[in-house]
C-alpha cells in the first residue's frame, strides 16, 4: 500500500482524525459493535469492578460495560474517537460512570492495580510495542484481573497467546468467534488472567 493509502487508513482507523476518522468511527460502531458486546458478556463484569477499555473507538463496548461496572475508563489516542465516545455516552460521562482519557495501551494513565478487567477490540495489531503494552496492562490490573482481547483473525499478531504468556499472564486461551453479519470477519478472541 502506498503512503497515501497508509495515511488514509491511519486517519480512518489507526488513529482516527477529522472527517475520515468520524467515518471510520461510524464503520467501527457497526463492524466492531457485536464483538465488543460479546467481550463484555465474556468478561462477566461485576457491579463493583473497575474496567479499562483500550481503544474504545466510538464507545459501543464502553457504554455496554458501564451497565455492569462501577466505573469504566476508555483510553484512546484519538481525540476524534474520544469525542465520539463522549457523545455516545454523555449521560454516563456526566454521572462519572465513564471516564475518557487520551492515552494508549502502553500509557494508560491509570494507577497500579486499579482494574479488574481490561478489554480491547480490533486495535492490538496497531500497538507499536506489544511488550511495553502488556507490561502496562499487567501494572494496572488487580491480581486475578481479567484481560480480554479480540482482533479480526486475519490481523492478529503472530503467536499472540505465546506473547501473553511471555508477558506473565496466566490462564491464556485463544478461540475464534463469528460475529453476526455476512461481511464481518471471524474474530480471534484471547483471554488471560494476571
Amino acid at each position: 500500500m502506498g503512503s497515501i493509502g497508509t495515511t488514509l487508513l491511519m486517519k480512518g482507523f489507526g488513529r482516527p482524525d477529522g472527517a475520515l476518522g468520524r467515518f471510520g468511527g461510524w464503520l467501527m460502531a457497526r463492524g466492531n459493535g457485536p464483538t465488543e458486546k460479546h467481550l463484555v458478556k465474556l468478561a462477566q463484569i461485576q457491579p463493583k469492578e473497575h474496567v479499562i477499555v483500550l481503544g474504545p473507538g466510538p464507545g459501543v463496548g464502553l457504554r455496554m460495560a458501564a451497565k455492569y461496572a462501577a466505573i469504566v475508563v476508555g483510553v484512546d489516542p484519538s481525540d476524534t474517537m474520544l469525542r465520539a465516545a463522549k457523545h455516545r455516552s454523555l449521560d454516563l460521562v456526566e454521572a462519572g460512570k465513564i471516564q475518557l482519557i487520551n492515552g494508549d495501551a502502553a500509557n494508560t494513565h491509570q494507577p497500579d492495580h486499579a482494574a479488574s478487567v481490561v478489554m480491547s477490540v480490533n486495535n492490538v495489531q496497531l500497538w507499536p510495542d506489544l511488550p511495553a503494552a502488556f507490561a502496562e496492562i499487567r501494572r494496572v490490573m488487580k491480581p486475578n484481573g481479567r484481560l480480554l482481547i479480540s482482533v479480526h483473525k486475519k490481523w492478529a499478531p503472530p503467536d499472540l497467546a505465546a506473547v501473553l504468556q511471555q508477558a506473565g499472564f496466566t490462564d491464556v486461551t485463544a478461540a475464534t468467534w463469528d460475529p453476526p453479519g455476512r461481511r464481518t470477519p471471524t474474530a480471534a478472541v484471547y483471554t488471560a488472567s494476571r
